[in-house]
């Protein structure tokens, strides 16, 4: 194991603090091993790529992340980055926001900003609004999807790609997960603050009926035969 890989592993063991504020305890979790977070992430959290891919920014579009962490997302786009307008990555853990900035250093088109996700408003709206495994670690997720849309423009995109459970019986075409399935992960994030379940989903699905859905499970880095579901879901606002 990697000296970095191991940093992180013992604050996954160690939790996410039960006491403090939100940004308390993102600090507090994330802060001991920021510097290594996407190392170690890189192998956990799938599908980022592809909901980069299906936001399909045009060039002078104004994106918004919320809860951006370390801004890697962003670079999924490659070159397309520098084509876009104003992009701003908005999240509540300091340590987390320093990574981003050095990553985005010179970077006249993207703005690192200290925020809460379900507050946060740009100036003007916006193209595309997405959330990287930011959803299920927000306690005020509904208000943050409903921030999210009242931001965007007629027509923009909403992209969401983050862990989850089916409910018992979901809608036809979609998948049904197990009873272990879904008492299992609930319990096996807590622990570090991530409650995955089906209810940003469905609610994704009734505020967006124009979507693109697909499922999937993720390995876990060095503990293969688990596959953590999670979704990718890109609805366009009416």
């Amino acid at each position: 194991m990697r000296a970095g890989d191991a940093r992180v592993m013992l604050q996954l063991l160690r939790g996410q603090p039960r006491r403090g504020s939100l940004a308390e305890r993102l600090q507090a979790f994330y802060g001991p091993q920021a510097e290594h977070y996407d190392a170690f992430r890189e192998r956990l959290l799938r599908g980022r790529a592809d909901l980069m891919s299906r936001l399909d920014p045009a060039p002078g579009a104004n994106l918004v992340e919320l809860g951006a962490g370390t801004g890697r997302n962003l670079e999924y786009l490659g070159q397309r980055r520098a084509t876009l307008g104003m992009v701003d990555l908005v999240d509540l853990c300091p340590a987390l926001l320093e990574q981003a900035r050095q990553r985005t250093h010179g970077m006249r088109n993207v703005r690192v900003i200290e925020a809460d996700a379900a507050r946060y408003r740009p100036h003007a709206l916006v193209d595309a609004v997405y959330c990287s495994y930011s959803l299920s670690m927000m306690p005020e997720w509904q208000r943050t999807l409903e921030n999210a849309l009242d931001m965007l423009r007629p027509g923009g995109r909403l992209g969401v790609v983050d862990f989850y459970v089916s409910s018992a019986d979901p809608p036809p075409g979609l998948v049904r997960h197990g009873p272990f399935t879904r008492w299992f992960w609930p319990r096996w994030f807590a622990h570090d603050g991530v409650h995955p379940s089906p209810a940003p989903l469905r609610l994704l699905r009734t505020l967006l009926p124009h979507h693109e859905l697909t499922e999937h499970g993720a390995p876990l880095p060095y503990l293969p035969w688990l596959r953590a579901p999670y979704y990718v879901f890109v609805g366009r606002k009416p």
